[in-house]
């Protein structure tokens, strides 16, 4: 397919994978949604890698068999007999990828339809670029709204110096080079804040990053989330990660200690505090600031 747009008139987009991770607590109806979502991009992918982490459930088993049947010649299932978490997960779903670039979904959230042609469009138009991602709807499944979007920095200086404290891309909004994933040792297998140390990880090993200042998916939350973000676990994994990344080189001394401060202020608080402070927020757009301290 040809794009006659932009810097790239007359250029092929790129072939890609779609890779997503699911396990035995994903709802039927999201996993649907969510691979329907991937399939009908305008710029359809060459591939879908979908990891098994773990035995699912009946019904999701169906689901899974049903779009493998479907799409036969593009949909691969990766079976993992145990329960190993998102990173080994993915990391298992690289190694399959065949494509030169991945486009990471979550299993219950939403790619509004064009999302991969505007990513592959960057990708052919700067073929420099490494990692792209966009902005996000976040939607409350409890409250059935929009509670804000999320927009994080665009250039790739302004993206460097945000992850220092923070992750720059919605993780449901990445696409990646493969060789440059693989390169960088693909995802760090942690309980939690894999997608940060990541792309801290790639950005240090000289990847060039930009986001879409599009709205190009919608991801769920729920109160669920917000309790499990100022729970002890979370919070002592999040300090964690920061810690491992300030051991790299890549952040300061400053970047683990003022983000690492407002987290353990969160797990402190009344939940409903950490829901009105993320809401908050968002419904007035996430934007990036350099003081912009709020954590991931």
């Amino acid at each position: 397919m040809l794009w006659k747009g932009g810097n790239a008139v007359g250029k092929r987009l790129p072939p890609y994978s779609v890779l997503m991770s699911v396990y035995d607590r994903e709802t039927p109806e999201n996993l649907n949604a969510s691979l329907d979502s991937m399939l009908l991009q305008t710029y359809p992918p060459d591939e879908v890698v979908l990891v098994c982490d773990g035995k699912l459930t009946c019904e999701l088993n169906i689901i899974a068999k049903s779009f493998e049947s479907e799409f036969r010649p593009i949909f691969r299932i990766v079976r993992i007999d145990d329960h190993v978490g998102a990173a080994a997960a993915l990391n298992e779903g690289i190694k399959v990828c065949t494509c030169p670039y991945i486009v990471r979904m979550d299993s219950d959230d939403i790619s509004y339809p064009e999302r991969c042609r505007r990513q592959m469009e960057l990708f052919a138009a700067k073929p420099h670029l490494d990692m792209i991602g966009t902005f996000a709807e976040v939607y409350d499944i409890d409250r059935h709204e929009t509670v804000g979007v999320k927009q994080l920095p665009t250039k790739h200086n302004d993206i460097k110096k945000y992850a220092r404290r923070r992750n720059p891309f919605c993780r449901q909004t990445l696409a990646f080079r493969r060789d440059k994933a693989v390169e960088a040792g693909g995802y760090a297998e942690l309980e939690e804040c894999e997608d940060y140390e990541f792309a801290a990880r790639m950005l240090a090993n000289g990847a060039k990053a930009r986001n879409i200042p599009e709205v190009l998916v919608r991801y769920r939350i729920s109160e669920a989330d917000y309790k499990k973000r100022k729970s002890f676990r979370s919070t002592r994994n999040f300090i964690r990660v920061r810690k491992m990344i300030r051991r790299s080189g890549f952040s300061s001394f400053a970047d683990v200690v003022i983000p690492s401060a407002m987290q353990l202020m969160l797990c402190i608080l009344p939940w409903r505090f950490t829901r009105r402070f993320y809401t908050r927020m968002r419904r007035g757009g996430e934007e990036y600031t350099e003081n912009s301290i709020l954590p991931q």
